[in-house]
């Protein structure tokens, strides 16, 4: 009885913190205090381009040097790169598109929503150089050339991967940096041969950090720590990790795009939705009576859950997203129509309503944990945590991922322990 109590105010306080999450803004909520804490309360969507507009990007890719063989690849290697630097998790619907004709090679660039272009065109045209210096040995040659540290074969090339950290002194933010192998292996002998001395970390070179080496470092890591702020580190994180763009690009076309769809055909969207929406649940509640009610009432669950996670992440809706969240509500309900069945056949053998109730849960779940294992599985597949280079690695497909395996976990989440706890609770058969 405890259990469920404690299952039935979990379900409330989620459903309540989740309402308060999808109250839009003006309302006066949009920070919550609790004691000596302030929680700023994330109060929009983010909108797709078809729905807010952005910013229309065109680069020239410069394949001066380079054979004709090589230059559909090195236009697609920035393809990539550059996807990775506005899109890297996926969920902000940023388009990167290729054109070509004759010798002239274009990335066409569409970012919903961006409001600083000029931002954006750093980010995207930014090489991102990283590259590790120890001290000149000449010190007369230094002082005349202005050559304090000389280059050495370890760059950003070496690099595996980069993150963000937290220095555990301060408290600032470092860039943590993981080398492959070779780079591990120069990084070593850099080290080793510099204890002592100062190794400088060069970004497009300027110096960001240049700390003293008390011992050779052989594990293949490094930091990277300076005066930036959170943001900072994460767009520079962002950088190294989608590499240096093979080929130099230069802007030639800049303008805001409008969205393509009107407010007229959203409102339409909703409102069609919004009708199928209400179906689901009269049918519900028509066919099931109480317990279709209940489902009702876990499918409203369903729906604050979502649309809150949605404002965390955040993830970019588009018009088909809409349309897709709206029809995922409706799919939510799926779990508990193959438990209603299940429970019908376990009365019509005479078994007591409460005790049907819970062999109609246990029996079901095997097929309703088949399914969406199987969609997770797919999920996974498809967002490519660990970038496997076989396996697409950024791009729409990512938040198409992200956003499936959400609903999945969601609607198992109501389908399964909201609805089970309102029926052990409320149904009395």
């Amino acid at each position: 009885m405890k259990k469920k109590k404690y299952l039935l105010w979990f379900i409330i306080l989620t459903t309540l913190l989740s309402l308060f999450i999808d109250l839009p803004a003006g309302l006066g909520l949009d920070n919550f205090t609790l004691g000596s804490f302030t929680i700023k309360r994330p109060v929009e969507l983010k909108k797709g381009l078809d729905l807010q507009g952005g910013s229309h990007l065109v680069f020239s890719a410069d394949m001066t040097g380079l054979e004709d063989k090589d230059k559909d690849s090195a236009l697609a290697a920035s393809q990539s790169n550059i996807e990775k630097r506005v899109n890297y998790f996926g969920v902000s619907e940023a388009m990167v598109q290729t054109s070509k004709s004759d010798n002239d090679y274009r990335l066409i660039v569409e970012m919903p929503g961006v409001k600083d272009v000029n931002q954006a065109i750093d980010l995207i045209g930014k090489t991102a150089l990283l590259e590790f210096r120890e001290e000149n040995p000449d010190q007369k040659q230094a002082s005349e050339s202005g050559e304090f540290f000389l280059k050495t074969t370890l760059t950003g090339k070496d690099l595996k991967r980069s993150f963000v950290d937290f220095d555990q002194n301060t408290g600032s933010p470092v860039v943590g940096l993981e080398f492959n192998a070779d780079g591990a292996k120069k990084f070593g002998e850099i080290t080793t041969k510099n204890v002592g001395k100062m190794v400088a970390i060069y970004l497009d070179g300027e110096p960001v950090s240049i700390p003293r080496v008390d011992e050779p470092i052989t594990g293949g890591n490094a930091i990277i720590r300076g005066s930036f702020d959170l943001n900072e580190a994460k767009k520079l994180s962002v950088q190294l990790n989608a590499g240096a763009l093979p080929v130099p690009i230069k802007i030639i076309e800049q303008r805001n795009v409008g969205a393509t769809m009107g407010d007229e055909s959203v409102q339409k969207s909703i409102r069609a939705g919004l009708i199928g929406l209400g179906m689901v649940i009269a049918f519900m509640a028509a066919y099931y009576g109480k317990l279709g009610i209940l489902a009702d009432i876990a499918l409203v669950n369903y729906g604050l859950i979502t649309l809150a996670l949605y404002k965390i992440i955040p993830v970019t809706l588009t018009l088909p997203g809409i349309a897709g969240f709206l029809l995922s509500v409706g799919m939510a309900v799926d779990a508990n129509i193959l438990i209603f069945e299940r429970m019908k056949e376990e009365r019509r053998v005479g078994k007591p309503a409460l005790v049907a109730m819970e062999l109609g849960f246990g029996r079901a779940w095997d097929s309703i944990r088949d399914a969406n294992v199987c969609t997770i599985i797919t999920a996974f597949i498809l967002f490519n945590p660990f970038n496997w280079p076989f396996l697409n690695v950024s791009g729409m497909v990512r938040g198409f991922a992200l956003i499936l395996a959400l609903g999945i976990a969601i609607s198992l989440f109501t389908g399964i322990v909201v609805t089970r706890t309102l029926i052990r609770v409320f149904y009395k058969g």
